[in-house]
């Protein structure tokens, strides 16, 4: 059977607080009587003890008959959430200032002018070299150009699928 009063300073006395803070945590909705105008002594200590600020309240370090310890509050709990986003927001900032942080579109804008380049430059690269190959084969300069840009375009479009496949990133399927 719950132990039940209808005065505030009487639930304030068996709980451990004072009225005030009693008051003041019905004025913040940490609390409510019951539907009758009651108090629940023992309802009321346990979401006191909930919602208690463990810096501030005997109640979150577990004294007054509160089971719980300061850090399992739930107030506690998000208190050290807070900090922990707190620390790692500051963190995160440090490394942005020392530059170890990438923004994604950059990166990216990098990666395809590097991949671009390189591109280029195998393309090119039959053009430029086919005269010396053939004349160390003694074949036909034209001939081992078009061999190379073949086998030059079958590897980038191997490669290409390799790291960009039909179907990812918006692409239609070929």
């Amino acid at each position: 059977m719950p132990e039940l009063t209808p005065s505030t300073r009487e639930a304030a006395r068996r709980i451990g607080v004072t009225d005030t803070a009693l008051r003041k945590a019905v004025a913040n909705g940490r609390i409510a009587r019951e539907p009758d105008g009651q108090w629940d002594v023992e309802k009321t200590r346990r979401r006191m003890v909930e919602t208690a600020d463990p810096v501030r309240s005997p109640l979150a370090g577990g004294g007054a008959g509160g089971a719980m310890s300061g850090d399992a509050t739930p107030y506690a709990r998000l208190k050290v959430a807070q900090l922990a986003l707190k620390v790692e927001a500051q963190r995160m900032a440090l490394d942005e200032d020392k530059g170890r942080l990438l923004d994604a579109q950059t990166a990216n804008a990098a990666i395809d002018e590097i991949a671009g380049a390189m591109r280029d430059a195998l393309l090119n690269w039959p053009a430029r070299v086919s005269g010396l190959i053939a004349a160390d084969l003694g074949a036909d300069p034209h001939l081992v150009q078009t061999v190379l840009q073949q086998h030059i375009t079958d590897l980038l479009t191997e490669a290409a699928n390799r790291f960009d496949p039909p179907g990812i990133g918006g692409r239609a399927d070929d």
